[in-house]
């Protein structure tokens, strides 16, 4: 046998194991239902976004109000995390996810009703921002701590990886159903759809939820049934200290905000493409398309591994870092194409990587808490590095705002390879 097929094989070995982990993952009927109900709701949150962003820019003419728009939708996730990691952790996650995808239901209808009826001033369009925030920073740990309900920790490797899948084929489907359904629509169509989809996870949550009343007493009891420890003082204090005892989780969430600097693509992207590489609207497009290309590949690696090492994750953090500043300073234009497909390919094999470690390392009793935290970091960290890359991108140039990611995730592999640097 040659070298060439004893490797052919492995890769063949490898893909058939990984492609049997998903199809494990998958084969949960549970699990099968709530990851189908969340493809909608992942490209109807884009959808969304897209009406309220033009909406916006169409009744100030500033774009400074988009800045402060994002702050309210994601700000509140830098708050007030920890507290809804606390919540998680007290309290029954299906129940949870009740109210707050029944909350996001009603925002996202009221605001399709008015846009269609008396219209959305300012003030109401942040309001309602900032309320979907606030209820976004608990559905946020709430939904990653379902899954380890659903699928147990030995499956939690493929579900983050399915997850990241959705994530990133929202990204091309959100903003493209978004614009067909600003121009044939309006804004209001943006909402209304958005609302809609929020009705199957509701659907599958209420049928779960029914069906678990009915287990059998000799069966293991469901989350549904599982008793939550009563609320205790400083159980927020005792998640950070938790978090900063925990080698892998106190290493992983600086990486987690110094990713969240590169998915705010909206800011380091955009500048980079029209500034630097002196692209239009279609080759912004296309560097995005590129960065999806690599994505779903990556995701699926991701889905289709065991149970990951800290090694590994230290390894695909400098390799994120690294890929972003050849996007940033690359000499030529299809070296940038090149280069930002393999971003994509890193940075979501190792941002789910990462969150997979942090579950599979934190105790259940922490676990809300914990992924709590996360969500503060990614996506909340964003409000405030946004502000940083726009203004080293305004001093030193748009190249070098692109960069800030790549900095960031090498300093923060630096910090922590000591704690990661573990083999098993």
């Amino acid at each position: 046998m040659t070298a060439g097929t004893a490797a052919q094989e492995s890769m063949a070995t490898g893909a058939g194991a990984a492609l049997t982990r998903i199809g494990r993952v998958l084969r949960r009927r549970d699990f099968r239902w709530w990851f189908g109900s969340q493809v909608l709701g992942a490209s109807g949150g884009a959808t969304q976004a897209v009406a309220l962003s033009w909406l916006v820019l169409q009744s100030t003419g500033n774009a400074f109000w988009l800045s402060v728009a994002t702050v309210c939708s994601w700000g509140p996730m830098l708050v007030l995390s920890p507290w809804a990691g606390s919540l998680v952790d007290r309290h029954n996650r299906r129940r949870i996810l009740l109210v707050t995808q029944s909350l996001l239901l009603v925002s996202s209808v009221t605001l399709g009703v008015l846009a269609a009826t008396s219209g959305l001033p300012l003030w109401i369009m942040l309001g309602m921002s900032l309320l979907a925030g606030v209820v976004t920073s608990v559905d946020s740990p709430a939904r990653q701590v379902y899954i380890v309900d659903l699928v147990g920790k030995e499956g939690v490797a493929s579900a983050v990886g399915l997850w990241e899948v959705v994530i990133n084929s929202s990204r091309v489907l959100g903003p493209a159903l978004g614009g067909l359904l600003l121009a044939t629509s309006g804004p209001a169509g943006c909402f209304l759809a958005n609302g809609l989809t929020f009705l199957a996870p509701l659907l599958v949550l209420w049928r779960l939820q029914t069906e678990s009343n009915k287990t059998p007493s000799n069966e293991t009891p469901s989350n549904e049934t599982l008793v939550r420890p009563p609320k205790q003082p400083g159980a927020i204090r005792s998640g950070l200290r938790y978090a900063w005892r925990t080698p892998a989780v106190r290493a992983c969430l600086p990486m987690a905000a110094a990713g969240g600097m590169l998915f705010n693509m909206g800011i380091a992207l955009t500048p980079l493409a029209t500034r630097a590489l002196h692209l239009g609207g279609g080759g912004y497009g296309a560097l995005m398309a590129m960065f999806g290309v690599g994505a779903l590949p990556g995701a699926l690696l991701a889905a289709g591994t065991s149970a990951p090492t800290g090694a590994r994750v230290l390894t695909l953090c400098v390799a994120t870092g690294a890929s972003v500043l050849l996007v940033a300073w690359s000499p030529a234009l299809i070296l940038t194409f090149a280069a930002m497909a393999l971003t994509g390919f890193a940075s979501i094999w190792f941002i789910a990587t990462a969150n997979t470690l942090v579950q599979l390392r934190t105790e259940p009793g922490m676990l809300g808490r914990v992924m709590g935290l996360w969500s503060m970091a990614l996506p909340g960290t964003t409000t405030l590095t946004g502000f940083l890359i726009s203004g080293v991108g305004e001093s030193l140039g748009a190249r070098a705002g692109f960069s800030c990611s790549g900095v960031a995730l090498l300093l923060s592999a630096l910090l922590g390879r000591r704690a990661l640097a573990d083999r098993g």
